[in-house]
């Protein structure tokens, strides 16, 4: 055998057996780890998808879009693709996601129902005989001050098989009032409105 062979062979078995003494190699850190909440806490999340992309898809995923979602309250994310050359898109769930622990984040399974539910702070109720049916029993929660009507799927089959009317049982504190605070006209500084009246006198005297 080759001395250079011999040589270098020795040296790696003498390498492995100062590793396995000294524990000089470790394995790496499992995606939810729970190090990672004080390593990175708030992962950047282009980076992190390109950093998964290379590490788990050997890069094919290069064309894909990921951005977090503002609005999204009823899922943690969704992916959106346009077909065979078209592009694919990634939105996540900010709301949900961007003050969780990185574990649910990255994390294959996460349920997620009761941050869904969290946000679902507009109720409805219908008054008629649906009320007292399974599973739901009238009600309708929503995320977003939207009242149910013909713009959902199901309205026209609610429409005949129960035919009550939707009325609104709960809102976040405070709602109705930050809105009539909305609409409402402001009030004319003192001074504005004195030098409002004077001109208004002095234009009607001759």
């Amino acid at each position: 055998m080759d001395e250079d062979l011999v040589l270098a062979l020795r040296l790696h078995e003498e390498w492995n057996l100062e590793v396995a003494e000294h524990g000089l190699v470790q394995e790496p850190l499992s995606l939810v780890d729970a190090s990672w909440e004080l390593v990175d806490p708030t992962p950047n999340l282009q980076a992190l998808f390109m950093q998964f992309n290379d590490q788990y898809f050997w890069g094919q995923l290069e064309a894909v879009e990921v951005k977090w979602s503002l609005r999204m309250t009823m899922c943690a994310g969704v992916c959106s693709y346009e077909g065979k050359g078209g592009m694919c898109s990634i939105r996540l769930s900010e709301p949900l996601l961007k003050l969780r622990p990185r574990k649910d984040l990255v994390e294959v399974y996460h349920n997620f129902h009761d941050e869904v539910e969290e946000y679902r702070r507009h109720w409805w109720r219908c008054d008629g005989p649906c009320q007292f049916k399974k599973p739901y029993y009238g009600y309708v929660k929503r995320s977003t001050n939207r009242a149910p009507s013909a713009h959902d799927y199901w309205w026209a089959t609610h429409q005949k098989t129960c035919g009550g009317t939707y009325v609104k049982v709960k809102e976040p504190e405070n709602y109705s009032k930050k809105g009539k605070e909305k609409t409402k006209p402001r009030k004319q500084p003192a001074a504005a409105a004195a030098a409002t009246a004077a001109a208004a006198k002095k234009k009607g005297n001759p």
